[in-house]
């Protein structure tokens, strides 16, 4: 189900919220509360002897002056709201219409607007356009009164809405909305005065002194004059963008004041544009009226026509979405909601280059991280948790915005992982970021991501479909990845990326072929429309080939400018020095760095240094991409406590701008001087990623896979009817098992941890619930979960069939593992115990080498580098000699014989495997006398679930 509109062109319904339609009849005096409710519900997973907090909840409480109502329960506090809402309208008895009105209704609705507008009741509201009603009213002679017609056109959202159910077009075409606006007041000679040729409109009768006088002395502006900074931008794209000052009295209605600036008589022949920018921002552009701009003011509604001709504006067009004609002032004033006073503020050449940096999905995510020289948008999505500055579908949702797109559409689908060996062969490749090719049907998830689809035990993997249109509903691009995830957020996530990743392709070469435009679509699962493609962003990228053709023409470094010793040319880096002691700590994939660092322009022959940019603490992932290639490349070279310092070529010239303070005194330098970057870095600290980031970053499937595939296949060897999991954890081998047709009767698994349990628990009873379903041979009649100590004996778990004891003896002190192995070999007495556990001699890889360089010199890496365990949990890590000790020493002691294997990389290759394993067998028969006689029936575990095919799930309490 999509959340967006069709490829169709189509008229949006004009309807009202039932909260808008409350404040709009009661205004300030309607008061919402909003309450959070706690649900105590157990998440689908009866038996559960663990409290559980359920998902925050909210009522909402609605105050109107004669009653009171409360909202149902709901997960989102808007939705809380609007429900207050609604049950507000139906005891006031409203119910509000869901047909649209026709042309003739919205006709007859911007008559009606226009006339409330020149009310007497209006003038002295806080309606934004009231404001430039007021100011009308100090200027002079035959202009006293006049507002312009792009004013009202420009500063009520109303009409704009009311017209669109007219003609669609307006939402695109603001002279046709000025048109329609112009042909209401005509409608009105009794009211309002309009004159052939003039953008302007006057109320025909004064209004009443006492109104007047009380409306002049509200208009609360304490200062005489006021002095603005806005942006000059001329309509030719060879010209820059200078600044220029406003001088406004208090005496003066500011429009006049932009109409000179622009070389107009009056404010009444000046355009404005929406505001740019977020909702609360009165930034505009201004600029003359085209001459050719005719109208028919006695024309039919439906029928008017408006004619421009004139030289497009393309720098001033792409901020707002709207043709802008000839020169314009980029400007930030006007009136605002609930406020009298004038809003200004001032706008430099670096804001007007950063607005420009982020019309590209990359500045965006630059301007997110407040590091525009040194970040990039990241290749990859891994985890929300390494994620630094805004996620993927947030900037999306704001490049769609900043271009004036509608909403990104995102369609999920969902498939079931059923057990089979096509399954089998799916899951090997399904991470918690990573994919899987669709060989199942998909279902179809609903609209934008909602957790309904991923509840807590689910056996889905999702995708998801992201769609662009335009705010006409013509679609511009749709991504159809072919990849799967195990989180629904991480495939809405990981789609957005890719839509972005494409589109930053292309604003970086907009001259790039058309066969290398869809070879690139294509690589992403992308598929977009040319027409509407490049109709919607020719404009930005007309005046973006301007912008990169002055940087190339003077500042562009070159290669007999400076020492190219010590270089990177791979990565474009020159000049590369590092200093400091080398402590031995490499930052390695999938780690979090932290650095310090700066970047300054630099002339030829260091004439001048100017500081560009700098950042005390800088966080980012190694080998995600989310800094320039030339940082990456750089840092990877550097241990902790190391700086460096190297020069780079220019960016483009907005990226520089966007970053300098003084941009108005760089822009010469830029492009009469042959110039570089130069950054300096230091490495401050790192941390070292989670084990399973670090091990999915060398192993495919990941480690912790194929441990548990390894223990999968031999218990289905072995015919074991009882299995217990020693440090089961959140369940993922009991859940592995569960997939596959198994011998097994009875799983128990034994964990300290009760988040850990508690997880295990809900996925269990999911797939216990339905295993016939699932695997109809599997023959698991009982499921138990403790909370307790491996290291403490509890009689109810000896002498099961198999023990299984993966990657945990290395999370105690050595002596309890030491502890762990006696016990569970002379009390619990499995007939078969497998432990992995890491391979110490394996992290020189892992923490500093790339994949592809395993064996180069590997016995002088082990000598001389001290490596950190993998897990910062880890007490102790073992080699293969010290591994192989404790085991062998342990299965003679307890008459087991023991044999040695691992996973992820070879035996016959050193270091050997990343994970080392041990398997135990019992020498002796399985009889009652093996067992020691003192121990009784010691119960020291605590259920914490269980489940029967019998009884389903049921706790002990």
């Amino acid at each position: 189900m999509e959340t967006g509109g069709s490829s169709t062109t189509a008229v949006r319904k004009l309807s009202l919220t039932p909260k808008s339609i409350i404040f709009q009849k009661f205004g300030n005096e309607a008061l919402y509360t909003v309450e959070e409710v706690q649900d105590v519900a157990q998440n689908g997973c009866p038996g559960l002897a663990i409290p559980q907090k359920g998902p925050c909840l909210y009522r909402c409480s609605l105050q109107l002056p004669d009653f009171t109502v409360s909202s149902g329960i709901f997960k989102k506090k808007k939705d809380a709201e609007q429900s207050a809402a609604e049950k507000a309208l139906e005891k006031l008895g409203i119910h509000p219409s869901t047909d649209d009105p026709s042309a003739e209704e919205a006709c007859d609705k911007l008559i009606a607007c226009v006339r409330y507008f020149f009310s007497d009741e209006f003038l002295s509201s806080l309606h934004p356009l009231s404001g430039h009603f007021r100011a009308a009213l100090r200027r002079d002679g035959d202009l006293y009164g006049s507002v312009p017609t792009s004013v009202i056109a420009a500063c009520d959202s109303k009409l704009c809405n009311i017209c669109k159910l007219i003609n669609p077009k307006v939402e695109t075409n603001h002279f046709l909305l000025i048109s329609y606006i112009m042909s209401a007041a005509a409608r009105l000679p009794e009211f309002v005065v309009t004159s052939e040729g003039q953008l302007s409109i006057w109320r025909k009768n004064s209004y009443p002194p006492e109104i007047i006088e009380s409306s002049l002395c509200q208009q609360s502006d304490t200062v005489d004059s006021i002095c603005i900074t806005g942006m000059h931008i001329p309509c030719s794209v060879e010209k820059e963008v200078q600044p220029v000052t406003l001088n406004i009295s208090s005496t003066e209605y500011y429009l006049d004041v932009i109409a000179r600036k622009l070389g107009l008589a009056d404010g009444n022949k000046v355009m404005m544009s929406r505001t740019i920018g977020k909702a609360s921002s009165e930034m505009r552009l201004y600029f003359a009226a085209p001459k050719s701009y005719l109208m028919d003011q006695s024309s039919d509604f439906v029928n008017v026509e408006v004619h421009i001709e004139g030289l497009l504006n393309s720098r001033a067009s792409c901020f707002c979405g709207q043709d802008i004609y000839g020169d314009a002032i980029l400007a930030s004033i006007g009136y605002t909601w609930k406020s009298k006073v004038l809003f200004h503020e001032d706008i430099t050449l670096k804001s007007y280059y950063r607005m420009l940096v982020n019309l590209i999905p990359g500045g965006v995510y630059k301007l997110s991280r407040e590091a525009i020289l040194a970040a990039e948008l990241p290749v990859a999505f891994t985890t929300r948790t390494n994620w630094r500055g805004s996620f993927p579908r947030e900037i999306l949702s704001t490049f769609c915005r900043q271009h004036w797109l509608s909403e990104p559409v995102f369609s999920t689908s969902s498939i079931s992982l059923k057990a089979s060996s096509e399954t089998s062969r799916l899951d090997k490749k399904l991470k918690v970021s990573e994919s899987v090719e669709q060989d199942k049907e998909c279902v179809s998830g609903g609209g934008t991501a909602t957790n309904d689809l991923k509840s807590v035990g689910s056996e889905c993997a999702f995708k998801c479909e992201v769609k662009l249109f335009s705010k006409s509903h013509d679609l511009i691009l749709e991504c159809s990845p072919k990849e799967f995830y195990k989180k629904q957020s991480d495939s809405i996530q990981n789609a957005s990326l890719k839509v972005l990743s494409w589109l930053n392709q292309y604003f970086k070469d907009p001259n790039m072929s058309s066969e290398k435009l869809h070879d690139s679509a294509s690589a992403l699962d992308i598929r977009f429309h040319p027409e509407n493609f490049l109709k919607k962003f020719s404009l930005y990228l007309s005046m973006l080939n301007i912008q990169q053709s002055e940087t190339q023409r003077g500042n562009f470094l070159r290669s007999n400018s400076m020492n190219t010793q010590n270089t990177l040319p791979e990565n474009g880096v020159c000049c590369l020095s590092i200093g400091g002691p080398d402590s031995g700590v490499y930052p390695s994939n999938g780690c979090l760095l932290f650095i310090s660092y700066s970047v300054s322009l630099v002339t030829e022959g260091g004439n001048m240094k100017e500081l560009l940019e700098s950042r005390e603490e800088f966080e980012f992932e190694i080998g995600s991409g989310a800094v320039i290639p030339h940082v990456e490349a750089v840092v990877t070279q550097m241990s902790i406590g190391q700086s460096a310092c190297f020069n780079t070529e220019l960016p483009i010239q907005e990226l520089i701008l966007s970053a300098a303070d003084d941009s108005v005194r760089l822009i010469p330098l830029l492009l009469s001087k042959v110039c570089w970057l130069e950054y300096s870095i230091s490495l401050l600290r790192t941390t070292e990623p989670p084990e399973d980031r670090m091990e999915q970053a060398f192993f495919s499937p990941p480690l912790s896979k194929q441990r548990v595939e390894y223990a999968v296949q031999h218990i289905r060897q072995s015919c074991a009817t009882t299995l217990v999991d020693f440090g089961c954890g959140s369940g993922s081998l009991l859940d592995s098992l569960l997939d596959y047709p198994t011998s097994l009767e009875k799983v128990v698994g034994v964990d300290i941890s009760l988040k850990s349990l508690s997880r295990a628990a809900k996925i269990l009873h999911s797939k216990l619930s339905k295993k016939s379903d699932v695997v109809p041979h599997n023959d698991v009649k009982s499921a138990v979960l403790y909370d307790g100590s491996i290291t403490v004996f509890d009689s109810r778990l000896r002498g099961f069939n198999i023990g299984t004891c993966l990657e945990v003896i290395e999370h105690m002190e050595e002596d309890e593992a030491c502890n762990f192995g006696n016990i569970v070999l002379s009390y619990f007495q499995p007939r078969i115990l497998i432990v992995s556990t890491p391979n110490y001699e394996y992290n020189v890889i892992l923490q500093r080498s790339s994949p592809t360089n395993q064996e180069d010199d590997l016995d002088e890496k082990i000598q001389s580098q001290s490596c950190k365990f993998r897990n910062h949990d880890h007490k102790f890590e073992w080699t293969r000699e010290q591994f192989n000790s404790w085991a062998s020493e342990l299965a003679a002691r307890h008459n087991y014989s023991v044999e040695f294997s691992g996973v992820g990389g070879s035996v016959d290759i050193e270091p050997g495997f990343a994970s080392q394993i041990a398997v135990f067998r019992s020498r002796l028969p399985p009889h009652e006398d093996n067992y020691p006689k003192d121990e009784g029936l010691a119960h020291n575990y605590k259920v914490i679930w269980e489940w029967d095919s019998n009884n389903q799930s049921r706790s002990s309490l």
